[in-house]
Order: structure tokens, then C-alpha cells, then sequence
């Protein structure tokens, strides 16, 4: 009889969350590129459970050019138009003119010389830092602050719950579960 590894609860037995889980969550992620992508794909699961967001990655990423940030920043009220018919991902006005905004803040950080990946490690001097493991956590003082940058410079759907879930699943904080067989893998 196989057995399964022990993960984070919050992967369940779904084969997608599972796969997830194993292969992306948590591993820390130093591309610019991906880490925009998976706080846009963060903002757009607010008042949402992963799952759905997972389900549509791929959808997401055809509609937002694979979220290329030169690209998405050109979007206009056609492509805005364009994405709220599109039923292969979440049609949220507000977050589809966040993802066109957000692009056209990363655009910005870098045409005032600063990296977006630079950025988003700096909070940590690049360094991964470790989760509790025991406990849920939805938020940090981390959180908050980066949050708060990110707002100052023109993001939106960044709130310190959503920022801390896009800091776990980038590999900013390892935060599996002490028992999860990725823990220790990643660092923890």
C-alpha cells in the first residue's frame, strides 16, 4: 500500500492543490516576472478560495499576455472589455484594471532602476524566513508594511492577508506545516 506524503492540511486531496503544493508553493521564487504574476493571481483570489484561481492559471496567463508586464501595461478599454467576457477567468472589473495598474507600477519601479524581484526580497535581505509551522497565520507586521509600500506605489488587492499569502506561496516565508514533507526540503 503507498502513502501519501504528509502535507499542509490546506492541500486537502485535491489532485491540483496536491501537485501545487508539492511542486510550486513555498519554493522560493526570485524571477520579477512570476513573482508580479502570483500577486496578481493573489489579488484576484481575494473573497475567493485558491482552488478557482488555480483551476484558471492558465487561462489567466493567455488573457494577460503571460502576464508580461510591457504588454499588460498597454491594455486598454478594449482588452478590458476583451477580459470581462473571457469566462475562463475571474471577471472582476476592479481586478482585471488592478492587474493593468500593477503592471504599469512594476514598469515604473523599473524605469526608476528598481528590480521588482530586488524589491520584494529586500524585506527580508533576500533571505527566506521561517513560518511557525504550528499555527495559521493570515497576516504579519511584514505584511502590513509591504502591503503599505505596495499600495504607495500604485498597487492595488495588496492588503497585508493577500500580501502574506503571496509571500508564502513565492518562497518568502517558508510557512508549511511542521509536518509537511516540504518543511524541511525548503529550509524549515
Amino acid at each position: 500500500m503507498t502513502t501519501s506524503p504528509s502535507r499542509c492540511r490546506w492541500a486537502g486531496h485535491d489532485p491540483l492543490m496536491c501537485a501545487y503544493h508539492d511542486t510550486d508553493w513555498g519554493v522560493p521564487e526570485r524571477d520579477g516576472r512570476a513573482l508580479w504574476e502570483k500577486l496578481m493571481l493573489d489579488g484576484f483570489q481575494a473573497g475567493l478560495a485558491w482552488i478557482t484561481v488555480l483551476r484558471k492559471r492558465e487561462a489567466f496567463r493567455a488573457a494577460f499576455a503571460g502576464f508580461d508586464p510591457e504588454q499588460v501595461a498597454r491594455f486598454d478599454e478594449a482588452d478590458i472589455a476583451r477580459l470581462m467576457g473571457n469566462a475562463g477567468i475571474i471577471r472582476s472589473r476592479a481586478k482585471i484594471e488592478s492587474t493593468i495598474g500593477g503592471a504599469r507600477a512594476v514598469l515604473a519601479m523599473r524605469d526608476a532602476g528598481l528590480d521588482f524581484a530586488t524589491y520584494c526580497w529586500s524585506f527580508t535581505d533576500g533571505k527566506v524566513l521561517i513560518g511557525d509551522g504550528a499555527k495559521l497565520v493570515t497576516q504579519s507586521p511584514l505584511s502590513a508594511q509591504i502591503a503599505a509600500d505596495l499600495k504607495s506605489r500604485g498597487f492595488k488587492f495588496v492588503g497585508p492577508t493577500i500580501v502574506y499569502a503571496w509571500m508564502q506561496a513565492v518562497g518568502i516565508v517558508n510557512d508549511h506545516e511542521t509536518t509537511c514533507f516540504r518543511r524541511a526540503e525548503l529550509g524549515g
